[in-house]
């Protein structure tokens, strides 16, 4: 039967947009598929999944490298680059960790597959693949990114932890994501760290008033100053998922788990960082917040999955662009 002209436009058209959901630009799923003989998402799966089950804090520090890195100059693996004046050295980034988890995956790549497999995409599969093995679910990630040329600690602009809600949406809209997406990409708060020196204001100076921010959970306040006393000379840390499904709970935390608590601690104002808490507060994130704090884990898992594949997009190299370097730490 010959179709009409109108039919054959529908088609095309339908085939573009299931292109379209599938990549970014010149990025594809199973880009690496025929290019090796082995199979190059495996192989990072095979390093990553036992590590993270011996060293938890490979999740959140993969996590955070893959954000610091894609949000200056794009997802080109520059925060890799050593130098005396690189990204590595500017203070955003002087507390990023795994630099060495990078390597050991991106050596057992580069012997089975030499010269094709980009420090880019090294960083993308095993963030997945750390996220997976923290019971964050297993999500299909695009490849095909190029490895860039330039690192300057002086384009390292990144939004603080205590940040507007309104500044940190203007950043991360000018990248192309969603305030939506950012409340989802927030998320990952769900597990590590932070250092008393980012709280201490939130707990003992807030806003130059000499007492705690009043939209922090009582509880949670008296909890933190414990671990962070004002006069320490010691910068300790606390989980930012500090767990609890009420105000009056302190929970058992779950910073170790890829899971939507985060979002729990927010509604009943248990946010850590001050841009947690803001997210709840705010008439741009809120209803998000409480979207995802009422709803399923697996509601969260598949949102936050799709946006990091989103920030994985972001203003990438490909094609003859950049360079696949042989080694992560310099440029061929």
């Amino acid at each position: 039967m010959k179709m009409s002209s109108a039919a054959v436009a529908l088609a095309f058209a339908l085939v573009l947009t299931n292109l379209a959901e599938q990549s970014h630009g010149a990025l594809q799923e199973g880009f690496y598929k025929g290019k090796c003989n082995v199979d190059v998402e495996k192989t990072v799966s095979d390093i990553i999944t036992p590590l993270v089950g011996q060293k938890p804090w490979i999740t959140p520090a993969l996590l955070r490298m893959q954000f610091h890195d894609c949000f200056v100059n794009g997802c080109d693996a520059s925060i890799l680059l050593d130098g005396s004046s690189s990204e590595k050295t500017a203070i955003p980034n002087l507390s990023v960790r795994g630099y060495d988890v990078i390597d050991l995956v991106k050596s057992a790549v580069e012997q089975r597959c030499p010269g094709v497999v980009s420090c880019a995409d090294v960083i993308v599969m095993a963030t997945r693949d750390a996220v997976a093995a923290s019971k964050g679910g297993w999500y299909r990630v695009q490849t095909g990114r190029r490895d860039g040329l330039v690192s300057l600690a002086k384009n390292v602009n990144l939004p603080g932890s205590s940040i507007s809600v309104v500044n940190s949406a203007a950043i991360f809209n000018s990248k192309g994501i969603s305030t939506e997406d950012m409340v989802y990409l927030l998320g990952g708060h769900t597990v590590g760290l932070t250092h008393c020196s980012f709280i201490k204001n939130r707990l003992y100076n807030f806003n130059n008033t000499g007492s705690t921010d009043p939209t922090m959970q009582p509880g949670l306040a008296f909890f933190l100053k414990l671990k962070c006393p004002q006069t320490s000379t010691v910068d300790n840390t606390v989980d930012l998922d500090q767990g609890g499904s009420s105000a009056g709970l302190l929970g058992q935390p779950t910073s170790e788990i890829v899971d939507n608590s985060f979002y729990k601690q927010i509604v009943f104002r248990r946010g850590v960082l001050a841009i947690d808490q803001a997210l709840g507060l705010n008439e741009l994130t809120k209803d998000t917040v409480n979207k995802v704090a009422i709803s399923s884990n697996d509601y969260f898992l598949t949102k936050f999955q799709q946006a990091m594949v989103k920030l994985g997009a972001v203003e990438v190299l490909t094609d003859t662009q950049g360079e696949i370097r042989k080694t992560c730490r310099a440029t061929n």
